[in-house]
């Protein structure tokens, strides 16, 4: 849920440009994608890069706290949902990306800064089934 009354564009664009310059540094400096899927999929496997996997994990867990310790205020959480609905929609989200052959950051994000067409084609996907399931879930199945 987006707590609107703490909203700011500014502070939006500055999250958005953070995580352009993360995924061009990532790109630039390993060649690779930073598609969150794809790096801790390689972790559970043990890819042979895993430590690099592994400290791109560390850096999205370690990041808020780090914000935190420099005094600025983490926006407060609410999730609507019992933990069963979130394992299921982690298991849902999992093997989609599985069959996506990525995520949201790795297509969305990465692919289409690079003009993919199958990114193009994934991101209009994911954002079409989050619709179809927030309208279900709120307006025909509440």
């Amino acid at each position: 849920m987006i707590a609107w009354d703490t909203f700011t564009p500014a502070a939006s664009l500055a999250g958005g440009v953070l995580i352009g310059l993360a995924a061009a540094w990532f790109v630039l400096a390993n060649g690779r994608i930073a598609g969150i899927s794809g790096l801790v999929g390689g972790l559970v496997d043990r890819a042979a890069d895993w430590p690099l996997r592994a400290a791109f994990v560390a850096g999205l867990v370690l990041a808020p706290l780090a914000y935190r310790l420099l005094g600025g205020a983490l926006p407060v959480v609410q999730v609507e949902a019992s933990p069963f609905q979130l394992i299921v929609a982690g298991l849902l989200v999992g093997l989609g990306t599985r069959y996506a052959s990525g995520c949201t950051s790795g297509h969305g994000v990465c692919g289409l800064a690079r003009l993919s067409p199958r990114s193009l084609v994934a991101t209009l996907s994911f954002m079409a089934a989050g619709f179809v399931t927030v309208y279900l879930l709120r307006h025909v199945l509440a």
